[in-house]
């Protein structure tokens, strides 16, 4: 039977208050004192367009936006509309966040740009993809590729749009792979730091796990990416018909995708209100790491497309990369590389300060294939090399 848990009596009782007293806890970041890479340096709130919304309209209006759409959660080579992709697993997070991020008095502005831009680097089939083209990167450059640090590069970058450093901070240190119990936002001041923190992405994968959100808002971001995949990831297995959702144990924290949002929801908000830092208390922290723990060895390492991904996916981008890297080599302006994505890039309306195609070129190649949907890398490959040997196998929705 489903439980779902409640705030205290005390807490709510202390809302209400707060509340009728036009009490805020004060730890809400202040727009006013948004940071932006180029000048006006500060960016203060309009009527109508607030430094974040101004961030969350660039987000949307990103012409990678529309890509998430076909972008693989968990799940690849399925042809149902049922099963999570990116675009909707962005909403969910942001969605979770101004949850919590409303109840603790916090910028919901703020929580709804770091959400609805944090995945906007990933590349296609999921986490076999990022690992594909991160083994590309560093066979040729010895640099490494992480979906988070490509999200800062494609609104920081590719599209130069001006981001605010608290989004893109934000942006680069969500990471639904590593969890802590309780996060104490670490101030950053300047592009500078910034910037030196995500080059050392790049060169050790390492220093990723080191990224700490400056704002309450980027760590409960951090929070809610979790939240929002363990269950519905559940969901989605069930509906691929690769594993019901009654095969998992009832945990500390419920056992389905409603339960363990609300339970955990409620959590850091009974251990996080009117506090500078956001906070889990060990019981439901520890069930969350039972229930991803679970994920990963029932869905995440065994899902059956993988040997698929491997055979195939993994040298069909080998030989893309290889492919669009001597069109550029050679100044091949028929090549899609030119044709759908610099010319695509450069027809943004926006105010660039270097021209696109003067980055180097393995970047090049790397924007390009991260940018790209499942089924778009797919076409292009056999644009690219007609009558090639790999077979790629849908699921469609009666093939369970």
């Amino acid at each position: 039977m489903p439980h779902y848990e409640t705030l205290s009596e005390e807490l709510t009782a202390k809302m209400n208050s707060d509340l009728a007293a036009g009490i805020r806890t004060g730890y809400a970041f202040d727009e006013s004192t948004a940071i932006r890479r180029y000048p006006p340096s500060s960016v203060k709130s309009s009527l109508l367009r607030s430094a974040f919304v101004q961030d969350t309209d660039k987000i949307l209006y990103c012409p990678f936006y529309n890509r998430y759409a076909d972008k693989t959660q968990v799940f690849p080579l399925y042809r149902n509309d049922d099963i999570t992709r990116r675009g909707l697993h962005v909403q969910l997070v942001s969605r979770i966040s101004r949850t919590i991020g409303a109840a603790l008095g916090l910028n919901l502005n703020l929580i709804e740009a770091i959400s609805l831009g944090h995945d906007i680097g990933h590349p296609p089939f999921a986490h076999s993809g990022e690992k594909y083209l991160d083994e590309l990167l560093y066979a040729h450059k010895g640099l490494h590729f992480s979906h988070n640090i490509h999200s800062v590069r494609v609104l920081d970058g590719i599209f130069q749009y001006n981001m605010s450093l608290q989004t893109l901070i934000g942006i680069a240190c969500h990471n639904g792979e590593l969890a802590f119990d309780e996060y104490h936002p670490q101030p950053l001041d300047s592009f500078e730091e910034f910037d030196a923190l995500i080059k050392s992405c790049g060169e050790d994968k390492a220093n990723i796990a080191k990224l700490v959100p400056s704002t309450l808002e980027g760590c409960v971001v951090r929070f809610a990416d979790i939240i929002a995949y363990i269950g519905k990831d559940r969901q989605d297995a069930d509906r691929a018909g690769f594993l019901p959702e009654s095969h998992f144990k009832r945990s500390a924290i419920g056992s389905i995708n409603a339960e363990l949002i609300n339970n955990l929801e409620i959590n850091i908000i009974e251990n996080s209100y009117g506090k500078p830092y956001i906070k889990m208390d060990k019981e439901h922290f520890d069930g969350m790491i039972t229930v991803v723990r679970e994920n990963y060895a029932d869905i995440y390492h065994p899902v059956t497309a993988e040997a698929h991904l491997e055979e195939n996916i993994r040298p069909m981008m080998a030989e893309m990369y290889d492919k669009l890297l001597y069109d550029l080599s050679v100044g091949d302006r028929t090549s899609p590389i030119f044709t759908h994505h610099i010319d695509y890039v450069n027809a943004a309306h926006y105010k660039r300060r270097r021209p696109y195609e003067e980055t180097e070129h393995n970047q090049l190649v790397v924007d390009y294939i991260a940018s790209m949907t499942d089924d778009y890398f797919i076409d292009l490959y056999n644009r690219l090399f007609p009558g090639h040997k790999y077979t790629i196998n849908y699921k469609g929705y009666f093939d369970v």
